[in-house]
């Protein structure tokens, strides 16, 4: 990997980092941007391999599909897993399963640069609210562009020196490893993202009999030619069936005792 194109990467997991403002904030940044899917296909580009980072970025989203990051607390660093182990991975001549298994303990890690840089972020509040007491509407525009400068230097520094720097120690791993261990790093791979589907299907299922219908799904790709885009029109017409059957009822009971009590009222006078 040259230094360009680590630099390259650096930029854009600044961009996609959480507590980004330039890209219509969280929408176009962390939650854009910052997806694995979309890194891959950045990092692709940038690496000259688009196959195989959109592959590679497919996999690792899957493995965190199922993470939600409610009032800002984030179990793991999506950010670093996608944006230092996508492209260590490709560069050192890897594949997404490689790719898998450097995300697990990269978001780990980002996760504890994450809580860093949040402690150094605190200050700048503080900055702001001395210079509203004072009337200083620059300072506190001051305030709000100096917070950047720690997420920037460390975000996009981080992951470019990681980049230019490991892709040479991950390429002399990944070719003296024992094939013991290569083959480990590909069922983790493949095993990883079916842990991020089940953490998906646990927030998704409203009941435990809905499980029926993704086995469907499942049964439907395996057996039959059918697309996924094809499937996914089938479930939506499904879905929009069952939410049909079930609201009529309700509907129903609604209005059955609002003409109960029209009646007794009558019925009283």
């Amino acid at each position: 990997m040259s230094l360009f194109q680590a630099i390259l990467i650096g930029i854009f997991a600044y961009l996609g980092s959480k507590r980004t403002p330039w890209f219509f904030g969280v929408t176009g940044g962390w939650n854009m941007i910052g997806r694995p899917l979309v890194a891959g296909l950045i990092i692709g580009l940038i690496l000259g391999d688009v196959r195989s980072g959109v592959i590679a970025g497919a996999m690792v989203q899957a493995l965190f599909i199922g993470q939600i990051t409610p009032g800002g607390a984030m179990p793991a660093d999506v950010n670093w897993a996608a944006y230092i182990g996508i492209p260590l991975a490709l560069a050192a001549g890897g594949t997404g399963e490689q790719a898998v298994a450097l995300a697990v303990p990269l978001s780990m890690l980002g996760l504890g640069l994450f809580n860093f840089i949040m402690t150094i972020n605190a200050y700048f509040p503080h900055m702001g609210d001395k210079a509203a007491e004072r009337g200083d509407g620059a300072g506190i525009h001051r305030a709000t562009y100096l917070a950047a400068v720690p997420s920037f230097v460390l975000r996009a520094g981080s992951a470019m020196l990681i980049c230019y720097l490991g892709t040479p120690l991950t390429e002399v791993l990944l070719n003296n490893m024992p094939d013991l261990m290569l083959h480990f790093f590909e069922v983790a791979g493949k095993l990883l993202p079916a842990i991020g589907f089940a953490m998906l299907l646990k927030q998704s299922l409203s009941r435990s009999w809905m499980i029926v219908l993704f086995l469907m799904g499942w049964v439907l790709i395996g057996s039959t030619s059918m697309s996924v885009t094809a499937l996914a029109i089938f479930a939506t017409a499904l879905a929009f069936i069952f939410v049909m059957a079930q609201g009529q009822p309700a509907v129903q009971a609604a209005a059955q005792p609002a003409k109960g009590i029209e009646e007794d009222d009558c019925y009283e006078e």
